[in-house]
């Protein structure tokens, strides 16, 4: 047995229009400073106005949103008291609302304790709409939440079925002003959700087709976004292919380069989606040996190869490593600007904590400590996996 689990979903041109419907009394809204200063947070904001509903700002979450900031967060909520929760922005803001409603709605809770085990019974106090200025982490549409805990350096996997959104709203406008590297960060993430969604080992008929399309859409319309961020089919492509990675492989699973980049950007700080766009080819070409059949299958849907086994497997590495070079995002972590005898200090926390990582669990070639670690050096010298 398994669950798809899905937000109503509104997207196209002219979606946030959906607010002014709105029934309720108050919103919090969750996102960073950067947004209010581009004025996207304000945009929201006339329609809840519209809606007659009154707004309360919490704008103070950073990159990799802490256990503390979510904190200062719920204690908002609770003087507030909305009936909405807004996650505005990236997938930090939106993952930090997640967790601000839960523990809104659940004061018993720490937020470690968020998981897909429990009942939260959640919709007594409020419900949650997201709302992406990025191209890439499908939050919108997912469950999952990540939060970092400072203390350890380490980034907590989190989440519960209860606790996907109620509405998202995927407004390909609101992603427009995104500079080239950011947009390129973005989608690397959301082609490396697509990717992953289709080779884990949790993978299903349900999902797969929106992993297909989703790469699909990101080979072909990442490099126009990068090039020119007006291109407004571009950006509403690669908005729609965002959302269709996170139904995908949030129903289904992501994987190991998934694992390696969040302990990458605990300790490193390197964006998120830059780090699975690191780590995607060199997981791939470590499975090709021994698992290469959906990865060959998967290169053969999206005309990078048409061999089969481990040569459609490394077509598709090599092919996403081609993708990264034309859009100018790094196909090593040397080239992300971490030097070696930091990554050297570093490296057994970064194995360990690989390890201890949810997204090792659907991986299509379980690596042995030793293997891990040697993987790690071969994504940071840049050398095709050979083991």
């Amino acid at each position: 047995m398994w669950y798809f689990v899905s937000p109503e979903i509104v997207f196209g041109e002219g979606a946030l229009d959906a607010l002014d419907e709105l029934e309720g009394k108050r919103a919090l809204i969750v996102t960073d400073a950067t947004l209010v200063e581009l004025g996207l947070v304000d945009r929201v904001k006339v329609h809840l106005d519209n809606a007659g509903i009154e707004v309360h700002l919490f704008d103070e979450v950073e990159p990799d949103p802490s256990v503390p900031t979510v904190r200062r967060g719920v204690e908002a909520a609770r003087e507030f008291q909305p009936d909405w929760i807004v996650g505005l922005g990236g997938g930090s803001p939106m993952d930090a609302a997640k967790a601000i409603w839960v523990l809104y709605e659940r004061p018993d809770l720490e937020p470690a304790e968020i998981n897909p085990f429990i009942r939260l019974g959640l919709r007594q106090k409020a419900r949650l709409i997201t709302i992406p200025t990025t191209s890439g982490t499908g939050a919108e549409v997912t469950w999952g939440i990540v939060l970092t805990d400072p203390e350890e350096q380490r980034k907590m996997g989190l989440g519960n079925r209860e606790n996907v959104a109620d509405i998202a709203v995927v407004d390909p406008a609101m992603a427009a002003g995104m500079p080239p590297q950011l947009t390129a960060d973005t989608g690397l993430d959301a082609l490396t959700h697509a990717v992953e969604g289709y080779t884990c080992t949790w993978h299903t008929d349900l999902t797969d087709g929106l992993c297909v399309s989703a790469a699909r859409l990101i080979f072909q319309y990442l490099p126009r976004a990068v090039a020119d961020g007006s291109d407004m089919e571009a950006r509403e492509r690669m908005h729609n292919a965002a959302t269709c990675a996170g139904l995908g492989f949030g129903n289904s699973m992501a994987s190991m380069a998934h694992a390696m980049a969040h302990v990458l950007g605990a300790v490193f700080h390197v964006p998120h989606g830059r780090a699975v766009g690191i780590f995607l080819p060199y997981t791939i070409e470590f499975a090709a040996s021994e698992a290469p059949d959906r990865f060959a299958e998967l290169s053969g849907l999206l005309n990078c190869s048409q061999e089969e086994g481990e040569k459609g497997a490394r077509a598709l590495a090599e092919s996403i490593r081609w993708l990264c070079r034309e859009i100018g995002s790094p196909t090593g972590v040397a080239e992300a600007g971490i030097d070696r005898e930091g990554f050297e200090e570093q490296l057994e926390k970064l194995v360990e904590d690989a390890f201890n990582d949810t997204q090792m669990v659907t991986t299509a070639r379980s690596p042995a400590h030793d293997e891990l670690r040697q993987l790690f050096l071969h994504a940071y010298e840049g050398k095709p996996v050979d083991f």
